[in-house]
């Protein structure tokens, strides 16, 4: 499995928009994508689930990847969160 931390800098935290984007970029992996924040965690592949969060900014979240193509997946999404959120 794969970590790695991020701090939300969108002023409008994790809304439908990058929430939309983010389940369209984890359905590319075979692995699965988990984020966590406080204690509670989402399926990286369920919007809904990602908004309910609540993920402002300046927070920072967890996101785990575990599966065959982990480490590009890993890589990417990481890549991705720095660009949208």
């Amino acid at each position: 499995m794969k970590s790695f931390e991020f701090e939300v800098q969108d002023a409008a935290g994790m809304h439908a928009r990058p929430a939309g984007l983010l389940v369209k970029k984890a359905k590319e992996y075979e692995s699965k994508v988990t984020i966590h924040f406080g204690d509670k965690s989402a399926d990286s592949g369920r919007m809904m689930a990602i908004m309910s969060l609540g993920v402002k900014q300046g927070d920072t979240i967890r996101v785990d990847v575990e599966g065959p193509d982990e480490d590009k997946a890993a890589d990417e999404m990481e890549a991705f969160f720095k660009e949208n959120l």
